[in-house]
């Protein structure tokens, strides 16, 4: 009996969405606005993620040695500076391979490298580049590298300078940006949901009241609450499955288009939005599909609390 009605509330549901279709096409049209802004916001989101990841392997300290510093000695620290638990990566970089790198960077001044040519030794120190495991680190490894207990020749430090402070400032200001926009999207998605809500809620009662004369009948016949209320749920239900499929659908051109023209020369952060949506395609129709159906269903439960009394 159970599944009968179940079956006969479920039917009901889908003749009462097809046949109020200008007001279903109504709702599902806002709906599918909404879906596509948390989309959206999932690709932004994953957008700004990879550019942030991006500028992180790229950002690292920078320690400089005077000229006079031993190898020896720079061996030594670079050895304690591995030791550190924030550190994930620490890099030498000679003196000579430092003067080399600094003629390939200048290869087309001139002036520069014959400068370099009328030196009789090499003016550039050896360096350290060391990567942090997490971008809030560095500032425990700079403090560590200004510490006392760096390594000295003569009572004077081997280190001639650290750049950790230009490349913090650099980062803190990206996080600060890419946190602010997650946060207007997060703003925006949840005002774009409310407004979702209200109007599949007057749809619903805009429905309820078409019907009215249906309900009535369906109430002298001695109907239950729930065969009665469950057909307008199922509709609302239906509004977020077509809006969420409808949703799915327009993303995949879209990612198609922006998966060939977001890269480019100028700024490469090395995300693809198509590989991105095939490879979590299955997490977007979750949510996508997840928030349609939420929406949908409870706007319709609060319409049909709210003004199907029985």
């Amino acid at each position: 009996m159970f599944k009968t009605n179940v079956k006969r509330i479920i039917k009901s549901g889908f003749f009462g969405f097809f046949r109020n279709g200008f007001v279903s096409l109504s709702s599902v049209l806002v709906m599918v606005i909404t879906l596509s802004v948390i989309a959206s916001v999932i690709f932004m989101s994953a957008i700004l993620n990879s550019s942030l990841e991006e500028i992180r392997n790229k950002v690292d300290v920078n320690v400089y040695f005077f000229t006079t510093a031993q190898e020896s000695d720079i061996l030594a620290l670079k050895k304690s500076i591995e030791k550190l638990p924030e550190v994930k990566q620490v890099e030498y970089v000679s003196a000579k391979e430092e003067l080399e790198n600094f003629k390939t960077r200048h290869e087309n001044d001139q002036f520069t490298l014959q400068a370099l040519d009328e030196l009789s030794e090499n003016p550039l120190g050896a360096k350290l580049n060391i990567k942090a495991k997490e971008p809030h680190q560095y500032e425990g490894i700079a403090a560590f590298l200004t510490g006392e207990n760096i390594i000295s020749r003569n009572g004077q430090s081997i280190v001639d300078n650290v750049n950790f402070p230009r490349n913090k400032t650099a980062i803190d200001k990206l996080s600060k940006i890419i946190s602010s926009a997650q946060k207007l999207g997060f703003f925006f998605t949840l005002l774009l949901i409310i407004v979702s809500i209200l109007i599949t809620f007057n749809t619903i009662r805009l429905v309820i009241f078409i019907s009215r004369d249906e309900i009535s009948v369906m109430r002298l016949v001695g109907a239950s609450a729930l065969y009665i209320r469950g057909p307008f749920v199922v509709s609302g239900v239906l509004y977020g499955v077509l809006s969420g499929i409808f949703t799915l659908i327009i993303f995949y051109p879209l990612a198609i288009f922006f998966g060939s023209n977001f890269p480019s020369s100028d700024f490469d952060i090395g995300f693809n939005v198509l590989d991105y949506y095939i490879s979590n395609f299955a997490q977007t129709f979750l949510i996508v599909m997840g928030s349609g159906i939420f929406i949908g269903a409870v706007s319709s439960y609060l319409a049909v609390k709210r003004y199907l009394k029985i």
